[in-house]
């Protein structure tokens, strides 16, 4: 364990420069009596760790030292060579520089782990598609990755129910079920395109300066909610029987289910529940509880029920 953190303290001081006690304590998640400690031994080993004294003083490394990945365990290797899984990045254009990387990787390693890329590709594999869709990527994901990667305006052709012309900061890209979008500023909003209904995107010739508090997981996940809640217009009243309820999470949107399960009251006599369920319309919780069965029943809207209550005499007509 100690080694260890001594292999991520030198790691740290080589990446960044210099770095205070408080920081290098926070970053290891220990106390700055265990830095002095370190660095103490650090510096018995040879490891030429320099403390710099002031206000804009702490710990750097003399004389532009570096150090082999030697400190890496199996496991650590492992991992490494998981962050490069194919596909994605080859998709944006990123395959040579992901596979020069790997290379270089592997020959910094000590002997016993070169194996490590291996065993990782044997293991593990993304297939990010969904079933039934185009694994292909779209045309212009290589080209918003460019300009995603260097900061550059775009003008940019996208098709909805027709084209429409924008000039955008592209942020980044997310890929979501097979799906790629680029977030990007457009005037002083951040949206989401799909990118394969972006038709066009040429370069004007502009940099931008990106927001340095925007956060691109956080900013997709609260966008990816909001989006859900936007589609779930319309509510209905349910009875779910134990099954009915723990099956619901595999026919309804997560935040749909979240808030039925939230809003249900105590079970009855049977077991059974009432609660209220968010649906994007009347027609997909039609959908919806066609797949339940007979573990689910309508209260209300009355249309629906009758809905429900045509199609099961329906099924049972068929089955007589």
């Amino acid at each position: 364990m100690r080694a260890a953190r001594l292999i991520n303290l030198v790691l740290l001081l080589q990446a960044r420069g210099t770095l205070t006690a408080a920081e290098l304590a926070a970053e290891l998640e220990v106390s700055e009596r265990t830095v002095y400690r370190d660095v103490l031994e650090l510096s018995a080993a040879g490891v030429p760790v320099y403390a710099e004294q002031g206000r804009a003083g702490g710990y750097r490394l003399v004389g532009g030292y570096h150090t082999r990945l030697t400190g890496l365990s199996r496991a650590e290797a492992e991992a490494l060579f998981l962050a490069g899984l194919p596909g994605p990045a080859g998709d944006m254009g990123l395959g040579e520089p992901v596979r020069a990387v790997r290379r270089k990787v592997l020959a910094a390693l000590p002997p016993g782990l070169r194996e490590a890329s291996e065993r990782a590709g044997q293991r593990f594999h993304l297939d990010a598609p969904g079933w039934f869709t185009d694994a292909s990527p779209p045309p212009l994901l290589a080209a918003l990755t460019r300009a995603a990667w260097q900061d550059e305006v775009l003008t940019l052709r996208y098709r909805r129910d027709e084209e429409v012309t924008r000039t955008v900061e592209p942020y980044g890209l997310v890929l979501k079920n097979g799906v790629w979008y680029l977030v990007g500023k457009v005037g002083a909003d951040l949206r989401s395109y799909r990118v394969d209904r972006v038709t066009a995107a040429e370069p004007t010739g502009e940099t931008f300066e990106r927001d340095p508090a925007f956060d691109l997981p956080s900013f997709w996940a609260a966008r990816a909610a909001e989006f859900v809640r936007r589609m779930l217009r319309d509510t209905i009243t349910v009875r779910l029987s134990p099954y009915g309820l723990r099956a619901l999470r595999h026919v309804a949107e997560p935040v749909a289910v979240q808030e039925a399960t939230a809003a249900a009251g105590e079970p009855g006599p049977d077991g059974w529940v009432r609660t209220r369920l968010p649906v994007e319309s009347l027609d997909v919780a039609y959908s919806y509880l066609l797949r339940l069965g007979p573990d689910a029943e309508v209260v209300e809207p009355p249309e629906l029920r009758a809905r429900l209550a045509e199609a099961a005499a329906r099924t049972a007509a068929l089955y007589r």
